[in-house]
């Protein structure tokens, strides 16, 4: 049913002291389950049910029916878990009670921001104030948004590490804006719904994971390291390398999300990721250093992008995580073990 990797990340994550006994006969929906982050989310609910008897009833809100009927195929005939197949732009309407809801629809890939800048920007509206009516109308006991380290916009090198509370310039005139301003507004309505009808909203603030099952034709620098590896042909940067970003693995990260959903303050965001920077050429020469054995090379072809990709001004991104740190989370896995795992699991 899973890799055995991913049955080692499942077991890690369920293992860590949460209390999970608050998702007990419970219903979560999560929005967006066919992404990287959400469908794992689902493993780890699914897997509480097997091996904890939990009775977590998992809705599964996707637009691509046949992709989550793939991803999920060996969930489709269980009680426990339920497909929704629906836009999460358009009113959602359900009768079950949901008692936690996951909003991690969004288009993530900057791949997408130049071919469909207003889908983007919809989902973190639209669908953060359709999944919000429904945690009031259901009463829901926690409202978890994904948002994105990319709201923190262009800061100052004092800024960095960056607290929840450090931003920068975001051009709103750019249309590759669509993903942060549309993260940013999410936020905002978040907030908004909180102060005026008590909702309990968290939110999460990723900071780049990785791991298995990841899109590796999303364009992102990390997929495309990992196509490479595993196509056994040598890491092409379409950049100088020189930019630095935080890496954290996706076992880490959820045990993150969930310490949030669970643990963390309504109103509050938190950032989830790995807090060391490691430069683009420096994570290429590390990768191929992991397997020798492939004898590869990293090559830069500077400004090779795919249609419709919008490069990033950001030039160095690292969180502080000393507030999550606090709710008692903090990642495990260093980059050598986080690849070396990502890249076999392919």
């Amino acid at each position: 049913m899973y890799s055995d990797i991913v049955k080692e990340d499942l077991k890690y994550i369920t293992d860590a002291d949460l209390p999970w006994n608050l998702l007990e006969n419970s219903t979560v929906l999560i929005s967006g389950a066919n992404g990287f982050l959400p469908s794992y989310m689902v493993h780890t609910l699914i897997y509480l049910n097997e091996k904890y008897n939990k009775n977590i009833k998992v809705l599964a809100l996707v637009r691509n029916k046949k992709k989550a009927e793939k991803k999920f195929r060996n969930y489709i005939n269980r009680k426990d878990f339920e497909l929704i197949v629906q836009d999460v732009c358009d009113p959602i309407k359900t009768n079950i009670d949901v008692d936690f809801i996951i909003h991690a629809a969004s288009q993530a890939s900057p791949k997408y921001y130049g071919i469909d800048p207003i889908g983007t920007f919809n989902a973190n509206v639209k669908g953060t104030h359709n999944l919000i009516k429904l945690a009031e109308e259901k009463k829901s006991k926690s409202f978890l948004f994904f948002s994105s380290c990319e709201v923190y916009g262009e800061i100052n090198e004092n800024q960095i590490p960056t607290k929840e509370t450090d931003y920068g310039y975001l051009d709103s005139m750019n249309v590759r804006s669509c993903y942060a301003e549309g993260k940013r507004a999410g936020e905002t309505m978040c907030i908004c719904s909180h102060y005026q009808y008590n909702i309990p909203v968290k939110i999460v603030r990723p900071f780049h994971i990785y791991g298995p099952g990841m899109n590796l034709d999303d364009g992102r620098v990390v997929a495309d390291f990992v196509r490479y590896l595993v196509n056994n042909t040598n890491l092409v940067l379409n950049s100088d390398g020189s930019a630095t970003r935080a890496f954290c693995y996706i076992a880490d990260a959820i045990i993150g999300f969930f310490t949030v959903l669970l643990k963390g303050e309504s109103g509050q965001a938190y950032n989830v990721g790995f807090n060391k920077e490691t430069s683009i050429l420096e994570l290429g020469n590390i990768l191929i250093n992991l397997f020798p054995e492939k004898n590869l090379k990293v090559i830069k072809k500077e400004n090779k992008f795919q249609k419709g990709y919008i490069k990033s001004k950001i030039t160095r991104v690292c969180p502080d995580i000393s507030k999550i740190k606090k709710l008692g989370w903090k990642p495990v896995f260093c980059i050598q073990e986080g690849f070396k795992r990502t890249i076999k699991s392919f």
